[in-house]
Formats: structure tokens, sequence, C-alpha cells
């Protein structure tokens, strides 16, 4: 929408606000429609859930105790907020750790190192990934 030069100001909040809305909308009925309760409430489904909750929770807390430990011998202190951020929830990770900064402390404004740490959160994924897919491979 940038590229085409004139005031299109009103057509990018459309496109980014209720067409994008819609759109998600429509794409989960069609899926929710097609699938049935057998296939998604099995065992396995549930356990992958289950499991990903977990390593959410288990790399949120190994960040912020990582943090904590780096601090316990570090001259200079990171706010552990940042070790919260070390995962590959982009951008979503860093705004919410960077709000809850802000509600505690009104100057305190971490929003650019939550995403470097949530960058190399992405790319230790990658690295993973790669690592898995060469075992299974």
């Amino acid at each position: 929408v940038k590229e085409i030069g004139s005031s299109t100001g009103r057509l990018a909040d459309a496109a980014s606000g209720p067409i994008m809305n819609t759109a998600t909308i429509f794409l989960g009925l069609t899926v929710g429609a097609t699938m049935t309760s057998e296939v998604f409430l099995s065992f396995q489904t549930l356990g992958i859930i289950v499991g990903g909750l977990l390593a959410f929770g288990v790399s949120v807390a190994g960040g912020i105790f990582a943090v904590k430990g780096y601090n316990l011998f570090s001259k200079k202190k990171i706010n552990p907020l940042v070790g919260a951020t070390g995962l590959s929830a982009v951008p979503m990770a860093s705004r919410v750790a960077n709000e809850v900064a802000l509600k505690y402390d009104k100057s305190n404004h971490i929003l650019q190192y939550c995403m470097a740490s949530n960058v190399s959160g992405v790319i230790g994924s990658a690295v993973a990934a790669g690592v898995l897919i060469s075992f299974l491979g």
C-alpha cells in the first residue's frame, strides 16, 4: 500500500483492521467446519497442546532464572523481564514485557533489549530445528 504514493491511510487502516479480522474469522470457520471432534480431541492433540504450554512456561521461567543468575555475578544488572522474552514469540513477548516494565516504572523502556532477546530466540529455534532435522533425517 505504501508503494502507491498517494494518500492511502484509510485503505491501510482497513487492510490492517476490519479486513484482516474478517479474513481471520473466515479462516477459522472454514478450518473448524472441516475438522471433526474425533480428530481434534485425541490424546495426541491434547498432549501436543500441554507439551507446548509446558515448554513455553519452562522457557520463560528459564530465561528469568538465567538473568537472575547472571545478575548475581555481574556489576551491571539486567532486568529479568528481558530473560522472559528469549523465546521466539515475536513481537508480543517483547511488547508484554515492556508494558509490565512501564507499569512499575514509567522511565523503564526495555523494548529494544527485549526485541534483541526475541531475535536471539528465533535464531536459537532455527538452530534447534536444524539439529533435530539432522538427527531425524
